[in-house]
């Protein structure tokens, strides 16, 4: 566990954590602002994509938060191992954004989406390395059971 622990430390965490809800309250605000229905549009297709990838900006934000502080609950002895990393804990899947549609909007609202992209693919890089040496740990400590109960 200390590798894990040097590669996702306390600072980080809380680093990765405001990040988080400083961009969730940022896209509450500029969706709720209606600031992007200022802009026209004809066949309302933009409008309809703009609600989509706002859910899906929210999603993915919110299955970051909820990572976040499973793992700061596992830093914190309130949870297990076993407990923070169950299928359940897990960070989760968020559907992708759509592009070619979010280059249509405008730039503020592109930079929140791509931010958002940004913010958990870290985090799904993060959390994939950390299950990989988890389950090395678990493996090389399965070998040194075995190897003391032959003995």
């Amino acid at each position: 566990m200390a590798d894990r622990e040097s590669r996702l430390t306390l600072k980080l965490m809380d680093a990765l954590y405001t990040e988080a809800m400083l961009l969730a309250d940022e896209a509450r605000s500029y969706f709720e602002s209606g600031r992007f229905n200022e802009e026209p549009d004809p066949d309302n297709l933009l409008a309809v994509s703009f609600s989509c990838e706002s859910l899906k900006v929210t999603t993915r934000l919110m299955h970051c938060i909820a990572w976040l502080l499973n793992q700061k609950a596992l830093h914190s002895g309130r949870l297990s191992e076993a407990e923070a990393w169950n299928y359940d804990r897990a960070l989760g899947q968020a559907p992708s954004t759509d592009q070619s549609m979010a280059d249509l909007f405008p730039a503020e609202a592109r930079q929140i989406v791509m931010a958002s992209e940004e913010l958990f693919q870290r985090l799904q890089r993060l959390s994939t390395r950390m299950e990989q040496e988890m389950e090395a740990e678990s493996a090389v400590q399965n070998m040194f059971r075995r190897l003391q109960s032959a003995f």
